[in-house]
């Protein structure tokens, strides 16, 4: 009848379900090439990658494999750093998987870094998580020109082999001015709240404080030997990656979160803070267990921040064509530019938006 409103067949309708369910499975398997390349990577997220992500397979060791391998590649990078840092620090960081010295810079230096940075103006990104606000300067040449104590500082040998060591890569890392404003924002608890390793292999986060950190200022936190695959350990990470479908969000993208009374079941003490005066610096592989401490006020904290996460898989402690001459110096820089032009095409999504010029000690 025209006009008549055809009623659709509902077999037909689920049939046309099927095969659009079907077509898309196909079209998904088609990057399985790419999930076995990721095997030999980084690649952390067990819900981006099925291969990663299979009960089966984690069942039958797939995860742990991973794990114990860039484990014993990356001590093995570490015994041929070793002769560059202090044997202090390097015992140190072997029993705890963090280094804590205080006063890095002698007193007059420090102060002339501190001024030169908080005091200006810098192009700046922000991202929010929960209620906590991460505002960064990309370090970069022109920072470098504009301030000789930060030049200094990133060539600095002790600076550079010490955090060689803990990231296991002579590879230069990442370097931003970081703010951490929290509990200013409207939002739930921030995520980094909570015990968590960042990702299943060694790599480096370094923290010089360029303000003091006080107890109720949400200091960083660190479970001392959780950077050390231990058999519990290992036995711990194959369960979770087993059973990654019933986990957390976070936990299911690679950064596993842990309850702190679950630490003793790994053999594990109760974590360390580091509420410290201004030019400390703190170095740590980031497997281990760590998070920010709460607060039951708004804080801010201002570090200059350095980042390593190599390809795991790897022997050769260098060889990076990234961390070489003005490439190094300018990679934070050209990866939030990156980062906005990929966003623009809607091919990721950028989560540091930018801020406009601000000093880092502004609220």
């Amino acid at each position: 009848m025209t006009g008549a409103r055809r009623r659709r067949c509902p077999l037909v309708g689920r049939v046309s379900a099927k095969v659009a369910v079907k077509a898309g499975q196909l079209f998904r398997w088609w990057r399985a090439p790419i999930w076995v390349a990721a095997l030999a990577t980084g690649s952390k997220s067990f819900v981006d990658n099925p291969l990663l992500g299979s009960k089966r397979l984690n069942e039958a060791g797939l995860h742990r494999r991973r794990l114990e391998l860039a484990h014993r590649l990356a001590w093995a990078r570490r015994r041929r750093l070793a002769n560059a840092v202090e044997p202090s620090w390097r015992e140190q960081f072997d029993r705890n998987g963090f280094v804590a010295i205080p006063n890095f810079l002698p007193p007059q230096d420090f102060q002339r870094l501190r001024d030169a940075l908080l005091e200006r103006t810098w192009p700046t990104r922000e991202h929010q998580q929960g209620d906590t606000i991460t505002r960064r300067v990309a370090i970069g040449p022109e920072m470098l020109a504009a301030v000789p104590e930060l030049a200094a500082l990133l060539r600095d040998p002790r600076w550079k082999g010490l955090l060689s060591y803990v990231a296991s890569t002579s590879g230069e890392p990442l370097y931003y001015v970081q703010t951490i404003a929290a509990g200013v924002a409207d939002g739930p608890p921030d995520p980094q709240l909570h015990l968590h390793s960042d990702t299943f292999h060694p790599s480096l986060k370094a923290w010089l404080f360029l303000t003091d950190v006080p107890e109720d200022g949400r200091p960083l936190t660190y479970v001392p030997g959780s950077h050390l695959l231990t058999r519990e350990r290992a036995d711990w990470e194959q369960r979770r990656s087993a059973a990654i479908g019933k986990a957390d969000r976070l936990s299911q993208r690679g950064s596993l979160r842990i309850a702190p009374e679950e630490l003793a079941e790994l053999d594990l003490p109760p974590p360390v803070s580091f509420a410290v005066p201004a030019n400390t610096l703190v170095a740590a592989d980031t497997y281990g267990f760590h998070a920010r401490a709460d607060s039951d006020r708004p804080t801010l904290r201002v570090e200059i921040w350095a980042y390593s996460r190599r390809t795991p898989f790897l022997p050769w402690t260098g060889l990076s064509p990234t961390s070489v001459g003005s490439i190094a110096l300018r990679r934070a820089e050209w990866y939030g530019r990156i980062v906005d032009a990929l966003d623009r095409r809607g091919w990721t999504k950028q989560h540091w938006r930018k801020a406009g010029a601000r000093r880092p000690i502004d609220p």
